[in-house]
């Protein structure tokens, strides 16, 4: 597989809920009418905290300073995995768990940060920019490595950065983090640029004016004990990817929103009983290890406070996130493959996760 480096230099920034209202015309003119900025990186996604956007330098004029906005102090870059015919036969699982052992680990190993941002299309891995020199270094030895330049790809390699490269530290003590699923279940889903004006209307109501649900209490893993609140809409490159849960997607029209022929249904693993900041590493790995050994596709989106994992629980019967289970009645049918039944409910579940600290993932905000 080569490894990207695209163009685009990326800022990640909170939206305080209070202050939506100074920010939805700018976010509107970003989400409907990317033909009238020269934004090419463009994802809004909601919590029940807050709102999470990842967006490029030229998005990011589009959206004035204020109390309400937090943003990480770091440029970030992002890279892409791109398939070049040679990878290893026998792995069907897609999505972070297919870059977990050979991007996010190594990368955890050497203490750099990571964002995830998993579409319908990709998975992009955002790293900070300061941190390009030891990412090239880790990862030469597992891909041919390229950079974006004015729309060309340029070979990269190791001696091309040796300047900058820091031997990794010795790990700290892993850090626990609380984790927990909620019972809504979610899909993954895209839309045709074209049509994007026919949605147009429910995208402003379910990002804008449908906030009936109560807070997420993070401490104890509950909002209402069965729902959590989250939509993800990233236009990238002119590609569009929806994450939403299952009872939202009844309100679009069928006929224009495109998933898998399977229509299946993910379940939300939610990491981090406290905001997890920047500067940690490790979180995403000690997610997407387990579900790489069980061969097990999953999505993995990031946000200013929190991470999100989604995945089919029903794809392996030993699932690392899965209680054991009776042994199944007589005659009753069992899941296999990708396919999820919808009507499926999967049990709740708490627990930790590991991560080491200055390894992975966050640290204190800066307002702006």
């Amino acid at each position: 597989m080569d490894l990207h480096i695209l163009e685009h230099r990326v800022r990640v920034l909170s939206l305080a809920r209070r202050g939506l209202w100074l920010y939805t015309h700018p976010l509107l003119k970003l989400l409907l009418l990317p033909q009238r900025c020269r934004c090419k990186f463009f994802s809004l996604t909601e919590t029940p905290e807050d709102y999470t956007v990842m967006l490029d330098e030229e998005g990011f004029k589009e959206l004035p300073p204020s109390e309400f906005m937090q943003v990480a102090d770091s440029t970030w870059l992002v890279l892409s995995v791109v398939s070049n015919g040679r990878e290893p036969p026998g792995c069907q699982a897609t999505g972070v768990t297919k870059i977990a052992r050979s991007v996010i680990a190594p990368l955890a190993e050497h203490h750099v940060s990571v964002l995830m941002l998993s579409t319908y299309q990709t998975d992009f891995i955002l790293v900070r920019e300061r941190d390009l020199p030891v990412v090239i270094h880790t990862l030469a030895g597992e891909f041919d490595i390229y950079k974006e330049e004015s729309g060309e790809c340029v070979p990269v390699t190791s001696d091309d950065v040796s300047n900058g490269f820091l031997k990794p530290k010795p790990s700290a003590s892993p850090m626990l983090h609380p984790v927990q699923s909620p019972q809504t279940r979610f899909c993954v889903l895209t839309v045709a640029p074209d049509t994007l004006p026919a949605i147009a209307t429910m995208l402003i109501d379910v990002l804008f004016y449908s906030h009936s649900s109560p807070p997420w209490d993070a401490a104890s893993g509950s909002q209402d004990l069965d729902s959590i609140t989250f939509f993800s809409f990233s236009l990238i490159e002119g590609y569009i990817s929806i994450v939403m849960d299952a009872e939202t997607q009844k309100r679009f029209p069928s006929d224009l929103l495109l998933t898998s022929s399977t229509g299946e249904l993910w379940r939300m693993v939610r990491i981090g009983g406290q905001p997890l900041g920047f500067d940690e590493c490790g979180i995403v790995a000690q997610i997407a290890e387990p579900l790489a050994a069980a061969d097990i596709s999953a999505y993995y989106i990031s946000t200013f406070n929190f991470d999100h994992a989604l995945d089919c629980p029903g794809h392996s019967p030993a699932h690392p996130w899965n209680p054991p289970q009776p042994p199944p009645l007589p005659g009753r049918p069992q899941g296999g493959g990708r396919g999820v039944d919808r009507g499926s409910c999967w049990r709740k579940q708490t627990g930790q996760v590991m991560a080491w600290p200055g390894q992975g993932h966050f640290g204190k905000k800066k307002h702006f």
